[in-house]
């Protein structure tokens, strides 16, 4: 099953994709379906292997959803995929690359890939996201 936003392109390539906004994560995860596959980015391909390890009971008074650990920071957004990162990664460690300069500037002066703070993680409306995909 592919779950995500409805798109000419995929209309064109004959995918049939239920529109995500109809459906519950509950419906597609469980203790006996542990496993999915999420693709970010159609262009850089971000391929992520998501697994269930546990469901936790709702607590009152907590807005979901919630992120309650992670590792490493997420890359930068339109880096160029898993190659663009890796190469962005390198030219920030090493001052004598000759994009060390110009990538410590794009990013904003400092980048540590491995830094990561579950209460930093930001969950959008995707109500609220899905006005912008079709303005």
């Amino acid at each position: 099953m592919r779950i995500g936003t409805p798109t000419e392109e995929a209309e064109v390539f004959g995918q049939q994709i239920i529109p995500e906004e109809k459906q519950k994560i509950a419906n597609w995860f469980s203790m006996e379906n542990r496993v999915a596959s999420y693709v970010y980015d159609f262009g850089d391909d971000w391929e992520h292997k998501i697994e269930l390890e546990k469901i936790l009971p709702r607590e009152k008074n907590i807005k979901y959803p919630v992120c309650i650990a992670g590792k490493r920071a997420c890359p930068p957004e339109d880096c160029g995929g898993v190659w663009g990162y890796e190469e962005f990664l390198e030219a920030i460690r090493n001052p004598e690359h000759e994009e060390h300069s110009i990538m410590l500037e794009w990013i904003g002066g400092e980048f540590d890939p491995e830094y990561f703070n579950p209460e930093e993680v930001i969950f959008e409306d995707p109500d609220e996201r899905r006005k912008y995909l079709w303005e």
